[in-house]
């Protein structure tokens, strides 16, 4: 017998959890292949906790691809975590595996699922479609939660009919590492969806934090206009992009520089978020487009996975 959302609370647990993808996920362009490493890692460390992991992909191909992916950091988590212990480490790889199936047919298999995280393309209406179709298969107690990081929860969850179980999980990257996880609540989530994803958080081993659902939330709310501030600082040649980096490394004790980060991160991410936000409040200073920026996206200069961003790498 299936058991009730209330349940899962009392015992901090959900069964399986589902992950799908989008037709276009797995396309060119670097944003997708951040998207699909962080899908990765999201269900080796939902299977690594002792989870029954479903993950949806459109094809087998990819399908493999995202297992071999998993399995090959499994391996390098276990070779630092069972370092004096080679055989332990080959078993906790091996159970953390076969706690993970795969399926190419979301509908078959949401209807015996607790926790749908969705982790696909930043397309409101690619989403939207995702989410009305899985409503109609599963099951009521079900919930949905999308690692949206730029789009408002709000509007994904209107396409369904349990608005009070829809709620933003958000990871992230790289999520074995990661200790932070942003549980998003709009105004018709439940305080019960609430407590479960943050009793789901802790059983990862994550520290949730709670945030209503504004743009970007919390983490990215206050990262995304503070890099975009750095890029209007170096257009306006009131310092060099090295100095500003080597001034917020050594004056506010951060690991890495904003031009640095933005590097890393990718400036596609940078540009789409903020795109996205002006195009939700064009009067926010904060939100106002760079041409430094659009520019360097435009040339696919879009930092160290092609090799140049604001920088050059090797």
């Amino acid at each position: 017998m299936r058991e009730t959302v209330q349940n899962f609370v009392e015992k901090h647990h959900w069964n399986k959890a589902v992950a799908e993808r989008a037709m276009n996920l797995f396309n060119d362009n670097a944003m997708s292949h951040f998207r699909e490493i962080l899908k990765r890692r999201q269900n080796q460390v939902a299977a690594a906790t002792g989870h029954t992991v479903m993950l949806v992909d459109q094809t087998e191909d990819i399908l493999a691809k995202s297992r071999k992916g998993i399995e090959e950091s499994l391996r390098k988590v276990a070779k630092k975590k069972f370092a004096e212990n080679p055989k332990a480490g080959d078993e906790f790889v091996e159970k953390t595996l076969n706690s993970i199936s795969t399926s190419t047919d979301a509908a078959s298999v949401v209807h015996s699922t607790d926790l749908v995280v969705e982790a696909i393309v930043e397309n409101l209406k690619v989403k939207n479609e995702l989410f009305k179709r899985l409503d109609k298969f599963a099951s009521e107690h079900t919930i949905f939660a999308s690692n949206t990081s730029s789009l408002h929860i709000t509007d994904i969850a209107n396409a369904t009919t349990r608005q009070d179980r829809f709620a933003g999980l958000h990871f992230f990257n790289p999520v074995p590492m990661m200790k932070l996880v942003e549980v998003i609540k709009t105004p018709m989530t439940s305080q019960k969806t609430v407590e479960s994803l943050i009793d789901f958080s802790k059983a990862l081993g994550k520290h949730p934090v709670s945030c209503k659902d504004t743009p970007g939330f919390i983490v990215n709310r206050l990262l995304v206009p503070y890099l975009m501030e750095a890029i209007r600082l170096h257009e306006r040649g009131d310092a060099s992009k090295e100095d500003i980096d080597t001034a917020m490394k050594l004056g506010a004790g951060y690991p890495m520089g904003p031009f640095e980060l933005l590097d890393y991160v990718g400036l596609d991410t940078a540009k789409f978020i903020i795109d996205g936000w002006h195009e939700m409040d064009a009067k926010n200073p904060l939100f106002q487009p760079s041409p430094s920026l659009n520019k360097l996206v435009a040339e696919n200069k879009i930092g160290k996975k092609t090799g140049e961003g604001y920088y050059k790498y090797k």
